[in-house]
C-alpha cells in the first residue's frame, strides 16, 4: 500500500556506460555497465521481462539503455 521510494544509485558516467548485454543464442539479457576505458562489462541484474528493465532504469535514473549483442 505504502511503498518506500527507491533512492537512485549513482555511477560514474564519465567512465561507465549503461548497456543491456543480449545473448544471440539463448536470448538471455543482463543489465549492467561497460567500462569505457577497458571494455569490461559489470553485470548488475538479469533482465527477464519489461518490469526488470524498468526497475533497472529507475534504480539509476536512466531513460534509454542501448542493447549490445
Amino acid at each position: 500500500m505504502f511503498r518506500k521510494k527507491q533512492a537512485k544509485i549513482h555511477y560514474d558516467s564519465q567512465y561507465m556506460r549503461p548497456v543491456i548485454k543480449c545473448s544471440i543464442c539463448t536470448g538471455e539479457q543482463a543489465a549492467g555497465f561497460r567500462d569505457i576505458r577497458t571494455g569490461k562489462f559489470e553485470e548488475v541484474m538479469l533482465i527477464k521481462d519489461g518490469k526488470d528493465l524498468e526497475t533497472f532504469r529507475k534504480m539509476y535514473g536512466l531513460s534509454d539503455v542501448p542493447k549490445e549483442y
